[in-house]
C-alpha cells in the first residue's frame, strides 16, 4: 500500500519542481495600468505590451485599474500581487509626488522595485475653442479679471495634469479653480462644452483634439517647442523663464520580486522601447528619454519623490488632504 502512494505523491512533487524551474516567464504577465482608458499611459502601455511579449515569448495583458490619481492600481500591486514577476506596474509621476501629498496606504519607495523607465512626456495647455484667449498672456490677464472664475480640469488629484496646473498658477499669480477627473479623457466633453475652461493634458493625449479643432492649444510645459505642434509655445518663451514640467512614465514590480524575473522584465521593457514603431509613436509625443535602467531608474524616481517632498517643504503645493 505505501509504494503505490508514494509514486503519485512524488510524481506531484517532481511536476511541482519542473514548473518552477521553467525560465521566467513560463505564463502571461499582467501590466496594470492605474489611469483611466484613453490617457497617455494606455496609449504607450499597450503598444509596449505587445513589443515585450515578443521578447518574452509570453502575452503581456493591459489591465486597467484607474482611480485616485494612479493611487488604486499601484496599491493593488504594491500589496496584492505576488512578488514573482507576473505582476508589473505602469506608472507616471504621481507615484513619486502623492507620497508627499496623499496619505498613502502602502510606500512606493519600500513596496515596489523600479524595472525600467520609460519616458518623460510634456504637458499641453489646451483651452475650450469658445474661450477667447489665445496666448498665456490672455489667459492670465482674464484669470485676474476674474480671479477664482477660472477653472482647470485634471486627470485626478496629484497626477501630473493637477501639478502642473499648480505650479502654473503660482507662477503666474492667479486664482484658478482645480476640477479633478477620473482621467484626462473625462475633461474634454465638458472642456468642449464650455463647463471647464482648461487643461493641462499630457501631449500624447491632446495632439487629437487640437488637431481636430476642438480644443485650442496655447503652450507646452516642455523645454522645447513640440514637431508635431511647432507654433505652440512653450511656457518658458511666454514669459516664465525656467518653467519645465513634464510627467515620466516606467514599470515596477513588488518588493521581493526575483532579480532575475526582473532582469528580464528590464530587458524587455528597454528593448521594446527601441522598436522602430515605438520610437516613431514616442517622438510624436514628445517625449523625452529618462533613465532606463532598473538601478538608474530607482536613483530618478527617488530623486524625484525628494523633489516634490521639498516644494511641500517650501510651500509651493500644498498636500492634498
Amino acid at each position: 500500500m505505501n509504494r503505490v502512494l508514494v509514486l503519485p505523491v512524488s510524481i506531484a512533487v517532481l511536476t511541482a519542481c519542473a514548473a518552477q524551474a521553467q525560465p521566467f516567464p513560463n505564463r502571461y504577465v499582467t501590466l496594470v495600468v492605474p489611469y483611466a482608458a484613453g490617457g497617455t499611459a494606455e496609449v504607450v502601455g499597450r503598444p509596449l505590451a505587445a513589443e515585450m511579449a515578443k521578447l518574452l515569448g509570453q502575452n503581456v495583458v493591459v489591465e486597467l485599474r484607474p482611480g485616485a490619481g494612479g493611487n488604486i492600481g499601484a496599491e493593488m500591486v504594491a500589496k496584492s500581487a505576488r512578488p514573482d514577476g507576473y505582476t508589473l506596474l505602469f506608472a507616471s509621476l504621481s507615484l513619486a509626488t502623492n507620497v508627499s501629498l496623499m496619505k498613502l496606504n502602502f510606500d512606493p519607495r519600500k513596496d515596489l522595485t523600479a524595472v525600467a523607465g520609460v519616458a518623460t512626456f510634456p504637458n499641453l495647455l489646451v483651452v475650450g475653442a469658445d474661450l477667447p484667449v489665445k496666448s498665456v498672456a490672455d489667459l492670465i490677464a482674464l484669470a485676474k479679471q476674474k480671479p477664482g472664475a477660472i477653472n482647470f480640469g485634471s486627470s485626478g488629484p496629484g497626477t501630473s495634469s493637477h501639478l502642473a496646473g499648480e505650479l502654473f498658477k503660482a507662477a503666474a499669480g492667479i486664482d484658478l479653480t482645480h476640477v479633478p477627473y477620473k482621467g484626462s479623457g473625462a475633461v474634454y466633453p465638458d472642456l468642449i462644452g464650455g463647463r471647464i475652461n482648461m487643461l493641462f493634458d499630457l501631449m500624447g493625449s491632446a495632439v487629437g483634439f487640437v488637431q481636430g479643432g476642438k480644443v485650442r492649444a496655447i503652450a507646452t510645459t516642455a523645454r522645447r517647442r513640440s514637431t508635431s505642434l511647432p507654433d505652440v509655445p512653450t511656457i518658458a518663451e511666454s514669459g516664465f523663464p525656467g518653467f519645465e514640467f513634464g510627467a515620466w512614465l516606467g514599470t515596477f514590480a513588488p518588493a521581493g520580486t526575483p532579480r532575475e524575473a526582473v532582469s528580464r522584465l528590464e530587458q524587455a521593457t528597454i528593448q521594446g522601447m527601441q522598436v522602430a514603431a515605438m520610437k516613431e509613436r514616442l517622438a510624436q509625443m514628445a517625449a523625452e528619454p529618462i533613465p532606463a535602467t532598473a538601478v538608474d531608474f530607482g536613483r530618478f524616481f527617488n530623486d524625484d519623490v525628494e523633489r516634490f517632498a521639498r516644494l511641500v517643504r517650501e510651500g509651493k503645493l500644498a498636500p492634498l488632504q
